[in-house]
C-alpha cells in the first residue's frame, strides 16, 4: 500500500503528514529536526513510502539522510501560497501534490556525486561575494566625501596609501579598517582558488570542459559542480531555461480568419529571458560571451562580429553567444568529446 509523506522543515521541529492513496488524512506527527528521530518516524509508516519535502537549507542533508528509507523522494520549490499558511497545512499540501502527481517544480538532488567538489565551488564563490560586497563598501567609503576615478590600486596594500590621503581623519580610520577586512578576504579567495582548482584536477570531464574558450577551469568547476549529470536534460533548450537564458514569448489571439479558414497569427512577442533559473550557470555562460567577445580573432567571436553586421543589438548577441557556448558545453560532455574550434566555422559558400 502506498503511503504519501509531507514534510514541512524548520530548525527545531518537522511536521509529517501521512496520508493513503485515497487521499484519506492517515497521521500528523511533529518530529523534531534530528537525524536519527526522522529515520525512525519514517520508518514507522507501513507501505510503500513517496516522500516530499520543500527546498531549502536542509534538503540537501535532509536528501541524503533519508533517500535510502523511501520509495520515492522529491524535492520541490513550491508556489508562493496566498491564502492560509500554517506547518500543518504545508505538510498536507506536500503529500497531496506528490499523490496526484501535480508537483510543478522538482529540485534536482546529488547525493555523493561531486560531494567536495561542490562544497570547494561553494566555498570559493562565497569568499568572492564577500570579497566584491567589502570593495564596494570601500568605494562607498571614498566617494561619500568626492574622492571618484578609483581603480585597483585603492584595493592594493601596497598603493593604497595616496587614495588613503584624500581622505579625512576619520573617513581614513574608517578606511583602514574596511581595508584589512579586504586584504584578509583576498588571501582567503587565493586559498579558496587554490582548493576548488584542486579538486578540479581531479576530475577529467572538468579538464576537458576547461578547453572551451571563455570558460576555463574555474567556471568548468563550477559547471560540473552544479549540473552533476547532463543526461536529465534531453535537449539544449531545456539547458538553456535550466541556466536562464530561454526566451520567454507571449502570444494573445492566436488564430485569425483567413479565406474562410482559421490560421495562426504571425505575431509574437518575446518577453526577455526566463527568471526561473540557475543564477551560477547564468553567470558562467554570460562570463564566458564576454570572455570571447575580448578575443582578437576565433570562430564564436567571428560568429559574435557577424550578428553585429546583420543588425543585432551587442546585449543579444552575447546572449546568443552565451547560449551557443552552453550549448556546446552540454553537448561535449554527454558525448565525451573535446573541443573542437573546426565545428564552429561556417561551411563553405556555394557560389
Amino acid at each position: 500500500m502506498d503511503r504519501y509523506i509531507g514534510l514541512d522543515v524548520h530548525m527545531q521541529s518537522c511536521t509529517m503528514a501521512v496520508m493513503g492513496p485515497t487521499g484519506r488524512r492517515l497521521k500528523e506527527e511533529v518530529v523534531s529536526t534530528n537525524g536519527r528521530e526522522l529515520v525512525e518516524a519514517i520508518r514507522k509508516v507501513n507501505g510503500r513510502r513517496h516522500l516530499c519535502i520543500e527546498e531549502g537549507t536542509q534538503s540537501e542533508w535532509l536528501y541524503e539522510l533519508l533517500e535510502p528509507q523511501v520509495e520515492e523522494l522529491v524535492v520541490t520549490a513550491p508556489a508562493e501560497s496566498r491564502g492560509q499558511k500554517s506547518d500543518s497545512l504545508d505538510a498536507w499540501s506536500r503529500a497531496e501534490e506528490l499523490r496526484i502527481g501535480s508537483v510543478k517544480t522538482k529540485v534536482f538532488k546529488a547525493a555523493g556525486r561531486y560531494t567536495e567538489l561542490r562544497e570547494a565551488m561553494r566555498g570559493y564563490r562565497l569568499i568572492v561575494q564577500d570579497t566584491t560586497r567589502v570593495k564596494n563598501r570601500l568605494k562607498a567609503i571614498f566617494r561619500s566625501r568626492g574622492v571618484w576615478g578609483m581603480d585597483e590600486e585603492a584595493y592594493d596594500p601596497k598603493t593604497r596609501e595616496k587614495w588613503l590621503a584624500k581622505l579625512g581623519p576619520s573617513q581614513r580610520r574608517l578606511a583602514e579598517l574596511v581595508s584589512q577586512e579586504l586584504d584578509g578576504l583576498v588571501q582567503l579567495a587565493q586559498q579558496a582558488k587554490q582548493r576548488l582548482q584542486a579538486e578540479s584536477k581531479k576530475h577529467a570531464i572538468v579538464r576537458r570542459l576547461a578547453t572551451v574558450p571563455g570558460v576555463g577551469p574555474i567556471r568548468a568547476a563550477q559547471v560540473v559542480a552544479t549540473v552533476v549529470t547532463p543526461e536529465r536534460f534531453r535537449t539544449k533548450r531545456q539547458f538553456w531555461s535550466y541556466c536562464g537564458l530561454g526566451i520567454m514569448m507571449r502570444t494573445s489571439a492566436d488564430w485569425v480568419r483567413e479565406g474562410g479558414r482559421w490560421v495562426r497569427a504571425p505575431v509574437m512577442q518575446t518577453r526577455g529571458l526566463n527568471r526561473n533559473r540557475n543564477p551560477i550557470l547564468k553567470s558562467v555562460f554570460k562570463g564566458a560571451a564576454m570572455s570571447v567577445v575580448q578575443m582578437t580573432d576565433h570562430p564564436l567571436k567571428r560568429a559574435y562580429e557577424r550578428l553585429l553586421k546583420a543588425g543585432t543589438k551587442p546585449n543579444l548577441a552575447q546572449v546568443t553567444l552565451a547560449r551557443r557556448i552552453a550549448a556546446i558545453v552540454l553537448a561535449m560532455w554527454k558525448h565525451q568529446e573535446d573541443y573542437d574550434p573546426a565545428k564552429q566555422e561556417l561551411p563553405p559558400q556555394t557560389p
